[in-house]
C-alpha cells in the first residue's frame, strides 16, 4: 500500500507538524482553505468512515478530542471551528486513510449543513 499519510506519519514525506501522540498525528494543509486548516489522522490506516468499527472508534473519539484541544490553542474555540471528514469520492475524499480536517480563523461559507 503506498498510502501518502501513512509516509507522513513515518516521516518519508515532510509535513509541519502541529500534535502528535501514540494514537493520532496532526498538520498543516499544504492547500489551506482557511487561516487555521489542520489534518489530524489516526495512526493506523483506516482508509475511511466506512471502516470504522467497534474495533477501532476509540480513535475517532480521541481525535474529536485534539480537535478540540488545539482549536484552543490556534485561538479558534472561541470564534468557531469547523470539523470535515470526507468519506468517498463522490464526497470528495482524494486521500484513502480517514483524516479530518479542523477549519477556522475566519468566518466559514455554509455550503452544507
Amino acid at each position: 500500500m503506498d498510502c501518502i499519510f501513512c509516509r507522513i506519519i513515518k516521516g518519508e514525506i515532510p509535513s509541519t507538524k502541529v500534535y502528535e501522540d501514540e494514537t493520532v498525528y496532526a498538520f498543516k494543509d499544504i492547500n489551506p482553505m482557511a487561516p487555521v486548516h489542520v489534518l489530524i489522522i489516526p495512526k493506523v490506516h483506516i482508509a475511511s468512515i466506512n471502516e470504522v468499527t467497534a474495533e477501532n472508534s476509540a480513535v475517532i473519539a480521541h481525535i474529536y478530542e485534539i480537535a478540540a484541544k488545539l482549536a484552543k490553542e490556534l485561538g479558534i474555540s472561541e470564534s468557531g471551528y469547523r470539523v470535515v471528514s470526507n468519506c468517498g469520492a463522490d464526497a470528495g475524499q482524494t486521500v484513502f486513510h480517514l483524516h479530518f480536517h479542523l477549519l477556522g480563523g475566519t468566518k466559514l461559507k455554509v455550503e452544507m449543513c
